[in-house]
């Protein structure tokens, strides 16, 4: 395997109040994931530099500009912001491919044009919202407001991080609030361009910041700063519970969007050649690393025996490899302790005695490269069809009747997405309503509509964001109560 190394990469530093500046604390090895490799040096951030950075975003909402200025003037920043995401969409996928693995063609033709999507969508949003008016006729007038809060600590992850920091940072900004992102230690390089780009748009000092480092020092930091309001964060449900107990104290808001199991019902009344298209796409695409993949697929017994072949012959041919070659569909996974974890999964699937029809090896050479791998009749009660994998790896467990899918897909303690494959339209609406999930998609793959909310039930998150939704989180509500009269106000204190 190889990887595009031509990139010149300079050390990582935070950004902080309109600045980048360099820190005392110690640095880490960001790694290529296609040659494990170093590609530059990151500051691992202290409790000193998320204080200063938390600092400068308070001056800047207490003191600056950027929470008085109308929402159609935060938004044509805003929108030149996407503008020149969008400009530099070239260089900013070689960096996320470089820096995650995904593949190039991903990187290019998905994930680094919703980045700009994301400000040019919440940038005309905001100027439209409007609160709501609740009249007592002759009486009073009322009415709500939204506002911003102040301070967001935003939180990402490393499988898709520059489209998942601009989903937190736009909403954030639109609503006028400030902002201190901790990205994840293992993909920091779009979000040290997006200092650069965001004090190029003209964003004033202090609006944006950019605190790099590890989640136990930096995030923990971050999560505990009394300064800070609000916090968004995507990853780990072992990590989310952490935010909450350390949250608690400086009593939060909280945004969670935590993990996922999956599952796709695929029944024979479908269309079965796009089914399969879906299925094979929601697991394997981004190198499985994608929070709502499908990668639990519940196959109805009628077809089991062909679809499963077909199947198969498929995730045989995905070409694996060099993450800059177009053509390459599956790429290495972002860190060798993730491809270990990722190997462990795997070999409890054979140890359970889920049959291995296809892949389950690393590749030879540098980097971390694993083969897509589907497991065959599985039980719901293994391993592989209870936790999250965050690879390419899909486990297919058979179902006799509707009642068994819709039970079967439950019983999982996740339910963030998701999806279902029939022919009859109302055992689609039947089944979605039936399902403990946040997201369901029928007959079709993950396609996102912004204005919809996002979120998942029970372990998979708290809270919704997306759409109006983002605004519910970034913005307080204020009730306005006007007298229109001289309404009766009881008098106390009159008679002696």
């Amino acid at each position: 395997m190889t990887a595009n190394t031509a990139i010149p990469i300079a050390p990582v530093e935070h950004f902080i109040n309109g600045q980048y500046r360099s820190s005392e604390c110690e640095r880490f090895d960001d790694l290529n994931p296609a040659t494990n490799e170093p590609i530059t040096s990151v500051p691992s951030g202290t409790a000193a530099d998320i204080d200063a950075a938390v600092r400068a975003a308070r001056d800047a909402f207490d003191h600056g500009p950027w929470p008085r200025m109308s929402a159609k003037e935060r938004g044509a920043l805003l929108h030149r912001l996407g503008d020149l995401i969008a400009a530099r969409a070239n260089d900013l996928a070689e960096l996320e491919t470089l820096d995650t693995g995904v593949p190039i063609s991903q990187t290019r033709g998905a994930l680094i044009p919703r980045a700009a999507e994301n400000f040019h969508f919440f940038a005309d949003l905001a100027p439209r919202l409007q609160g709501e008016l609740y009249p007592v006729e002759g009486e009073f007038l009322n009415y709500t407001t939204r506002y911003p809060v102040g301070v967001a600590g935003l939180i990402t992850p490393w499988n898709a991080p520059f489209m998942l920091e601009t989903w937190k940072i736009a909403p954030c900004l639109a609503a006028g609030n400030t902002a201190v992102l901790k990205p994840a230690e293992w993909s920091p390089l779009t979000a040290n361009a997006l200092g650069a780009l965001a004090a190029e748009a003209g964003f004033p000092p202090g609006v944006f910041n950019v605190v790099q480092g590890l989640g136990e020092t930096a995030g923990a930091a971050l999560v505990a700063h009394p300064g800070v309001q609000l916090i968004s964060f995507t990853g780990e449900t072992s990590t989310g519970r952490e935010i909450m107990r350390n949250g608690a104290t400086t009593l939060k808001r909280l945004s969670m969007e935590l993990g996922g199991k999956s599952p796709v019902i695929v029944f024979p009344d479908a269309d079965l050649d796009r089914a399969l298209d879906a299925v094979v796409f929601g697991v394997y695409s981004l190198n499985g690393e994608r929070c709502t993949a499908s990668s639990r697929l519940l196959l109805h017994r009628d077809i089991y025996d062909s679809f499963a072949q077909e199947l198969s012959e498929r995730v045989r041919r995905i070409r694996v490899g060099d993450p800059f070659d177009p053509r390459t569909e599956v790429g290495p996974l972002i860190h060798p302790e993730h491809a270990a974890r990722v190997r462990q999964a795997l070999s409890r699937g054979i140890a359970e005695g889920a049959k291995l029809a296809v892949g389950g090896e690393m590749l030879a050479g540098p980097g971390n490269f694993i083969e897509p791998t589907l497991f065959l009749d599985a039980t719901n009660q293994m391993h592989i069809a209870q936790q999250e994998i965050f690879g390419p790896v899909l486990t297919v467990i058979p179902f006799s009747d509707e009642a068994e899918a819709i039970r079967m897909a439950n019983d999982v303690r996740y339910g963030l997405a998701a999806y279902v494959w029939t022919g009859n339209i109302a055992r689609g609406h039947r089944i979605a309503s039936s399902l403990e999930s946040g997201m369901v998609w029928v007959n079709s793959q993950n396609v996102r509509d912004l204005r919809t909310p996002f979120g998942g039930a029970k372990e998979s998150g708290i809270g919704r964001e997306g759409g109006e939704h983002s605004f519910h989180f970034y913005c307080e509500t204020r009730t306005v109560h006007i007298a229109l009269g001289e309404h009766r106000i009881p008098r106390f204190g009159v008679e002696t």
